[in-house]
């Protein structure tokens, strides 16, 4: 973990595409959130929907909406977000990324993945304040996830919101178009999760696979469960969680989400 940091850390459950027009309980209170963070120069977002070989930092200047999707209400492919770059800040991210060893480099032309603008749209709907992102490489475990935040953590002094956004729980084997009670294994590791968050239990989260009940059917593949070992890396010993209560969509899809360093 780092040293003082003067913006806050957020881990966003993103759930389906559709989180962008049915909001339930997260979509209000990442609203709310929105409101009460300190004056930004721009929001880094780490998405599983950008995978890439090596660790990929966009510094588009003016990012398109991409709807990385398909089979979904005609709506949500009306959607835009149109929100500037910020290639100044990505160019400090990539510097940042190569002195803690990850084999880093820019692009120009990649737009916004659902995986950032989704959230965003309930976060910062007025589309203000400049965007980026940093991609996942393909390879990347749990304790590297932690450096890959950690090595990211010095924007926050200098007023960059970082957004890792994934799932609390997501698997789409199980994933169920109408209305349905939630599943109770996805209930047991959401509570296993804010457990250790909570405790700031590290080392637990890192091992997750291992520890948490029902890791492998929350999870069957890691991607979506990786970022909120970004936004632990990035954290500071001073960083207190805030939970942002979301339910479980879907049967399944659990949106817990939490903040830290909020005032």
């Amino acid at each position: 973990m780092t040293s003082t940091a003067k913006t806050p850390v957020l881990f966003i459950s993103h759930g389906a595409p559709t989180f962008a027009i049915e909001p339930g309980l997260l979509g209000p209170r990442l609203r709310t959130l929105g409101t009460q963070l300190p004056e930004l120069k721009a929001v880094l977002v780490v998405s599983p929907h950008w995978q890439t070989k090596d660790v990929m930092v966009m510094r588009t200047a003016r990012p398109e909406t991409v709807h990385d999707f398909g089979g979904f209400p005609s709506s949500l492919y009306a959607l835009q977000y149109p929100v500037a770059g910020e290639p100044a800040l990505a160019d400090e991210a990539v510097r940042l990324l190569q002195v803690a060893g990850f084999a880093a480099a820019s692009d120009d032309r990649r737009g916004l993945d659902h995986g950032a603008w989704v959230p965003l749209m309930h976060l910062l709907p007025k589309a203000k304040v400049p965007v980026f992102q940093v991609s996942m490489p393909f390879n990347l475990s749990t304790a590297t996830a932690a450096k890959l935040g950690q090595a990211l953590a010095p924007l926050r002094d200098q007023g960059v919101l970082i957004v890792a956004s994934g799932s609390m729980t997501h698997n789409l084997y199980e994933y169920r178009q109408s209305g349905v009670q939630p599943e109770a294994y996805a209930q047991e590791f959401t509570a296993w999760v804010q457990t250790a968050v909570r405790a700031k239990g590290f080392q637990s989260l890192i091992d997750y696979r291992a520890e948490a009940p029902h890791a492998e059917r929350a999870h069957p593949s890691e991607e979506h469960f990786l970022p909120l070992l970004v936004a632990m890396g990035a954290l500071t010993q001073g960083d207190e969680v805030t939970l942002l209560q979301g339910g479980i969509t879907n049967g399944v899809l659990s949106m817990e989400s939490y903040a830290w360093g909020i005032a």
